[in-house]
């Protein structure tokens, strides 16, 4: 009798507990993302991912909102966070932060971040070097890649049945081609900014020192006068194009052969029937700039635990592939080859048909560190001038 006595506490015990787990799970939990970037950005999270998130997971609502475009959408997530640790809050209201490289590293550097990502069972997908510096600040586990934005050069085949593969083969093109290259500079647009800073990088082999570890010394640039020199004269042989835009404008008419362009520019405006279909991409040795978006988790955020698990959910192989890679054409934030399984073949060959996940990883590169970005501007104006 005491045994069955003690047999019918014991299970009354696990069903209590089992309650117990049920009611814990079925608390609702409201995580807040705030998103820097374009309104596709927005719409993604509040559409999208958030809707399937919590459809997977009950318990976990996504409340979202955007900040605007451009480092100044990550400015207004910055200045949020500041002002919440200044007034010594225990818990923040950001759960979840999407930035830009340059909100990360000041993030970072001012300790509004927690260092969540190696717990993340997605971060085994993270190959990147842009997980591990931005800006040349050591951000390596505070963030994961959302997607990568990255310069290539676009080409028409028509005219270029076989395009340069190198800077080297380039720079003999566009004397033999002159006029059917074309690019915006470095105030018309950040893909201008990357080719500038891409040339830098090649001729003086300094990428590392540039845009990875530092440190900002002058005696590192002394190269620089031979280098914008040699840029200068390139010049002579190509078009100035009006922006990001103006760049796609021209390759698509045909007035230029080849230039860089951002990638998902150039899928979104062949999506939309702006482009010519026939214009393919290559990314020449020994690489051009891209920036990443990130998802970061704030140092106090109020739920961390179901802000780890969203980004575990929208940082999965699945998941990237659906909706970064086949919805916008974007490049993953993870190794791209971690994706191909879940990916139709037709959407694989157009996105990495000529720029594959291995070219990423072997020629993908960052801009410089804010100090060598600020005196690669300044000795471009006095170069060109």
């Amino acid at each position: 009798m005491r045994k069955l006595f003690l047999m019918t506490v014991a299970s009354l015990l696990v069903g209590i507990m089992a309650l117990g787990c049920f009611a814990s799970a079925a608390e609702k939990v409201t995580i807040n993302l705030v998103t820097a970037g374009d309104q596709n950005m927005v719409d993604t999270f509040q559409f999208d991912l958030g809707p399937l998130f919590t459809e997977r997971n009950p318990w976990i609502d996504v409340r979202v909102v955007g900040t605007g475009p451009g480092d100044a959408g990550s400015q207004k997530i910055i200045d949020k966070l500041v002002a919440q640790k200044n007034a010594g809050r225990d818990k923040w209201d950001i759960d979840v932060a999407v930035i830009h490289e340059i909100g990360a590293a000041f993030c970072v550097r001012e300790g509004l971040l927690s260092q969540y990502a190696p717990t993340a069972i997605t971060y085994q997908y993270v190959t990147s070097d842009t997980a591990k510096s931005a800006l040349g600040v050591d951000v390596e586990g505070y963030v994961i890649p959302m997607f990568h934005s990255q310069v290539v050069l676009a080409y028409n085949p028509k005219y270029i049945p076989e395009p340069p593969r190198s800077f080297e083969e380039l720079v003999e093109w566009v004397k033999e081609n002159p006029g059917k290259f074309g690019y915006n500079g470095i105030k018309q647009g950040a893909s201008g900014v990357s080719f500038v800073a891409s040339w830098l990088y090649w001729k003086t082999g300094k990428y590392d020192i540039y845009a990875v570890t530092g440190p900002f010394d002058e005696k590192y640039m002394e190269e620089w006068d031979q280098a914008f020199a040699e840029l200068r004269e390139f010049d002579k042989y190509v078009t100035m194009t009006a922006g990001n835009a103006g760049t796609l404008d021209m390759l698509s008419r045909g007035e230029i052969w080849i230039g860089p362009v951002w990638v998902d520019m150039f899928y979104s405006w062949m999506a939309d029937g702006r482009m010519d279909p026939n214009l393919r991409l290559v990314l020449p040795a020994p690489g051009m700039c891209g920036q990443p978006m990130y998802y970061v988790i704030p140092a106090k955020a109020a739920n961390p635990e179901a802000a780890l698990k969203f980004i575990e959910f929208a940082t999965s192989p699945e998941i990237q592939a659906k909706y970064i890679v086949e919805k916008f054409s974007w490049y993953p934030g993870i190794d791209g080859s971690y994706i191909q399984d879940y990916l139709p073949e037709e959407v694989w060959n157009k996105v990495f048909r000529d720029v594959t996940p291995e070219d990423l990883v072997k020629y993908g590169r960052v801009f410089p560190i804010s100090d060598y970005y600020n005196a690669m501007m300044e000795a471009y104006e006095r170069a060109m001038k």
